[in-house]
């Protein structure tokens, strides 16, 4: 995706840094300058990881959330949904990416 032109800021509490970007323990640790830009949540987490992250991405008022393949949480869906966020739930992004833009 980055070869596509988009940004990636990492978040993961287990790491530094990834694919040359610091990262980030949570969403809400991403410094205010940088989240004012996000467009999107791309979730690599297992199911049971999402409502938090949801939350986080309701309070900051991300647009969008992609729950990535076999990351399946309806509740969770349910409620970005109610929330006005755009939800893609099960999908790879990286393979509709492609399909779409070659």
């Amino acid at each position: 995706m980055q070869a596509s032109g988009y940004r990636i800021i990492p978040v993961n509490p287990r790491i530094e840094e990834a694919l040359g970007e610091k990262a980030y323990a949570s969403l809400l640790e991403i410094p205010a300058a940088l989240r004012e830009k996000i467009d999107l949540v791309n979730v690599f987490r297992r199911p049971e990881c999402v409502d938090e992250i949801v939350e986080q991405t309701i309070g900051l008022k991300i647009p969008a959330i992609w729950l990535q393949e076999d990351v399946i949480n309806e509740r969770a869906a349910s409620r970005a949904r109610q929330a006005g966020i755009f939800v893609v739930m099960d999908l790879c992004i990286l393979k509709e990416h492609r399909a779409r833009f070659g």
